[in-house]
């Protein structure tokens, strides 16, 4: 498994695929984490997660035996809800449509889930300051619900807020404007 610098880009017959975070991919995992954030999720909340039973993925590109890490996400499931905890596409591939790619892989998941009530929502928190995160949320149709103030750490003893959003997975049922086309 790479974990150095890969090429920044793929070649397009490359096989890529999500697959279930385990222990071998731990260490690319927090390689990624670590070059892409100031305050990184450490080895301990990544197997506090797969503890809980966190629905955690990887994203993957290429064969088993040279395959190289693209990014990750980690959500957990409550009563009638999903919260998106942590997306992150390495630095290198960046910009290229992955994180949107595990958006619906996500969403996907979470409209899937077997229980009762259905997952209606998927929740998320986000820097303020990350606008390009914000913007791919946005265009994958999560919608700004609210601020968390001083949420995250800054890194220069100060706190920065994160904006939370969220996403229905139910689809919107409007009435019809011919009554002949109502449902039965």
């Amino acid at each position: 498994m790479r974990v150095g610098s890969p090429p920044p880009f793929l070649d397009p017959t490359t096989e890529v695929r999500l697959e279930p975070l385990d222990a071998a991919r731990l260490d690319a995992v927090l390689h990624i984490e670590q070059r892409a954030y100031s305050h990184p999720w450490t080895r301990g909340n990544f197997l506090d997660g797969v503890r809980a039973g966190y629905h955690m993925r990887v994203l993957v590109a290429g064969a088993a035996a040279d395959e190289t890490v693209l990014g990750y996400y980690v959500a957990m499931q409550g009563v009638a809800e999903a919260h998106l905890l942590n997306l992150t596409v390495a630095p290198l591939y960046q910009g290229q449509g992955w994180a949107r790619l595990m958006l619906d892989a996500l969403a996907l998941w979470a409209r899937g889930v077997p229980v009762q009530p259905p997952l209606a929502t998927l929740w998320l928190e986000v820097r303020a300051s990350n606008q390009r995160a914000i913007h791919v949320y946005e265009a994958q149709g999560y919608r700004r619900v609210g601020l968390r103030k001083d949420y995250y750490p800054d890194g220069h003893g100060r706190r920065e807020d994160a904006v939370v959003m969220s996403l229905s997975l139910v689809s919107d049922v409007s009435t019809p404007r011919n009554p002949a086309q109502a449902p039965l």
